[in-house]
This record gives structure tokens, sequence and C-alpha cells, in this order.
């Protein structure tokens, strides 16, 4: 064979690769779409995940929800409805099938309705309406409750047998009202204006069965919710099926999720009430047994403790007695120390004391001037002793010693006045004036003659 060089061939694609390359293309270029369509082919297998097909008139495009999206799809749709889906463009690999795989699916039409909702739902709630100070205590037990709902609906049927099983006793008053269509508004707001001027009720439930939300949706109207707000009873709002959520729930002072809920919410269940009277009952005949066998304790306690009133007469005349007796006592002594006081009076009158008081006066008096007197004349003689030591002074030799003079005395005291009474060897004492002087004589002369 000729040698040729061919032309290297691409690289062909598997399957796999192909449809792969379409599903990252398509989930890359398309972003969230809504679409809007027939249901049909609808299924639902034990996983719990949906696939169904949408078409319009011309075209038709396969589609899965999973079940983690479509747990939240209340009613289960059914085969032949408009509906609007929002989800993302892909490619089922396994089949090379062109699908959208669906997060949320509702009736075709509900997006308008849910805008709406959304709408007033923001306006209200910065208005206040939905504040949780705004809401008001439910009265329990009521005395009287009132419903706004239609008379030939199941909500009232529901309510009625749910307050005639749990209180009977409690009056109730229909205020009927259209609760679906273009004229159930304005007659849900007269009939709550009614239920307020009749001033019976002190609560109102206010609701009705279940539906689409197309049913529900005068429950979502601007004029239902203020005049819910306005309400001067409490409200309680009960609107369809417990995942039905209205404007009149954020609205109201307390929401139930079904009419039933809410007879069950206001009314006191009597067979409750009952049994709990019974055991208070039971309390209260236990506490009545227990007081009284109390009060019997007592009573004989203080039948033991009670004396025999003679007795205690006998005593008390006895204490009187005593009293008396006590009394006249006193008063006797009294007549004595009476009688003594005066002859104490009288004695002191005649006593000698103040006698003695007088003469005991005058001897101090005469005391004092006997002592001035001794005082008087000592002084005297002391003056007259002093003049007369003076004046023998002047002319005693003792005067004479002061003059220089001297006495001489011998041995024996002798005073010596001529000198032939001394011999040479003799002891002599010289008295001068401020003492005396002792000598020995060792020679004598006499004066000559």
């Amino acid at each position: 064979m000729d040698n040729f060089d061919y032309p290297a061939r691409p690289r062909a694609l598997t399957v796999s690769e192909l449809n792969h390359q379409v599903r990252h293309l398509l989930e890359t270029s398309f972003m969230q779409a809504w679409i809007e369509g027939e249901l049909s082919s609808f299924s639902r297998p034990s996983s719990g995940h949906w696939y169904f097909t949408l078409k319009d008139s011309k075209c038709q495009v396969r589609c899965a929800m999973f079940r983690g999206f479509n747990q939240r799809i209340q009613p289960i749709p059914r085969e032949g409805d408009l509906v609007r889906i929002r989800g993302k463009v892909s490619l089922y690999e396994n089949r090379g099938d062109f699908q959208i795989i669906a997060e949320h699916m509702e009736p075709a039409g509900l997006g308008a309705l849910q805008q709406a909702f959304e709408a007033l739902k923001v306006k209200l709630g910065q208005e206040g309406l939905f504040a949780p100070e705004r809401k008001r205590p439910i009265p329990f037990p009521p005395r009287h409750i009132g419903v706004v709902t239609s008379p030939t609906g199941a909500a009232i049927h529901d309510i009625l047998s749910v307050l005639a099983r749990r209180c009977p006793a409690v009056p109730v008053t229909l205020y009927p009202t259209a609760v679906q269509g273009q004229a159930a508004t304005t007659d849900i707001v007269n009939a709550i204006t009614l239920a307020q001027h009749h001033n019976k009720a002190d609560v109102l439930i206010i609701g009705r069965g279940g539906g689409s939300l197309e049913d529900l949706w005068c429950f979502n109207e601007e004029a239902v919710a203020r005049a819910i707000a306005q309400c001067a009873i409490p409200t309680v709002s009960a609107v369809g099926h417990e995942i039905d959520v209205t404007i009149a729930d954020f609205v109201a002072d307390l929401r139930a999720p079904t009419p039933s809920a809410a007879a069950e919410k206001v009314s006191p269940d009597q067979s409750e009430w009952l049994r709990r009277l019974a055991d208070q009952e039971v309390r209260l005949r236990q506490a009545a047994t227990r007081h009284t066998q109390r009060l019997q304790n007592q009573l004989q306690h203080l039948a033991a403790r009670l004396r025999d009133p003679r007795r205690e007469l006998q005593e008390k005349a006895q204490r009187l007695d005593d009293l008396e007796i006590r009394l006249l006592t006193t008063i006797r002594q009294r007549q004595d120390a009476n009688r003594l006081d005066n002859q104490q009076a009288r004695l002191l009158a005649q006593s000698p004391n103040r006698l003695l008081k007088t003469r005991m006066s005058e001897i101090e008096q005469l005391t004092t001037k006997l002592h001035q007197g001794v005082r008087r004349v000592l002084r005297q003689h002391q003056e007259r002793f002093t003049h007369a030591a003076q004046t023998l002074h002047v002319v005693s030799p003792l005067a004479t010693l002061d003059r220089g003079y001297a006495i001489l005395q011998d041995s024996e005291g002798t005073i010596i006045r001529q000198v032939s009474q001394l011999n040479p060897g003799d002891q002599i004492r010289a008295r001068v004036a401020e003492g005396s002087v002792t000598a020995t004589v060792t020679n004598t002369t006499p004066n000559p003659s």
C-alpha cells in the first residue's frame, strides 16, 4: 500500500461527557426562572420526590421537585392544575433529558396575591398593628362568646360542638357573615362592628374553615385587619387550617390554628372544672373536719380548765371580806395615828427643849463674852507686866552688865564685893552681859585707904 498522511481525527466526546458539559452550560448560563404551565404526568414515588411535566399549548418541559422543597407545598397539586414554579434549568444526564429543578410551586396567579399580602404585612407592621404590647389578654373564663363566621360553614359547627362539650353554660352569639367572595370583606367588617354595638361578648372569634388562598383572601384585606385592630373586644383569629397564615392572624390578640382550637382556647373545660371542684370539695371537707376536731380539742381543754362559778363566787366573797377587814384596820390605824399626831403636837408645845435651846443660846453668848473679857484682862495684865519688866530692867544690875561691868562670884556662887574675899589660886566666875567667864586668881591688890 502507498503511505499517505491522513489528518488527525478530533477526539470524540462520550455521551456522558457531552451531557455533563451541556448540564454545566445550562446551569451556569441560566439563573433561576419562573415558569408557568399546566401540570401533567404528575408522579410521587416512595422517595417523596415529585416528577411532572409543565406544558402550554405548544411545548412542554420535564420537571423535578425534590422532597426537601415539596414538603412545604399544601395542598398537593393535582393533574391539570395551572401552576407557577421557580427553579433552575438543568439536564438529567442519564437520559439526556432537558428539565427544570423546581424549588417552589404555587397556583398560577398566586404571585400577585402573595405580593399584595407581603406589602400589606409590611405596611401594617410599620404602623405597629402587630406589636406584642398591643395584644390584650383573652378573658378567662369568658362571660359571653361572640363568633364572626358563616352560619352555614363547618367552622360554626366545630366551634359550637367544642363549646357545647366544654362549657355549655357560656352563652354564644353568632354574627353571620360571608367568609369568601367579593362581599365578604364588607360583611366581616360590619359583623365586627355589630358585635361591638351589642356589647355582650367579652371575646370575639373571627374565622372560617380551610380553603385555598383565594378562598381565605378576605382575611388578608386591609379593611378587615383594621377592623380587628380597632375592635374594643379582645379577638381570636381562627382562619383555615394550621398551615394557613393571614393578616388577621397577625392583628388579632390571639391566633388559633383552627376554629375548633379557637373554641378550645377561649373556653374552660367543664369536666376539668368539675374535677377540680370535686378535688376542692374533698379538700374543703378534710379541712373542715380537721378544723372541727381542733375546735373540739380546744373546747375540751377549756372545759377542763373551767372552774365552778360557785367556788369563784366564794373566793370573791372571801376576798371582799379580807379587803373590808383591811380597810377597817387601816381606818383605825389612821385614827390612832391622827390622835398620836395631836398628842405629839401638844407635847412639843409644852416640851423643855425650847427653853433649853433658849438657855443654851444665852450660855453660848455668855461664854463668848467671858472669853472676850478674859482675853481683855490678860491683854491688860500683859501690858502692865511688860511695862514693869521694862522699869525693872532699867534698875536691874543686868542692865549694868550691858554697860561693860561684870559680877564676880566665887566657886560657891557668892558675890565677891571685896578683894579680901579672895586668895591667890581661888577659882572665880565673872558674869558679863552675854555669858560668864571662869578664871583663877593669881594676885590680889587691895585699894589704898
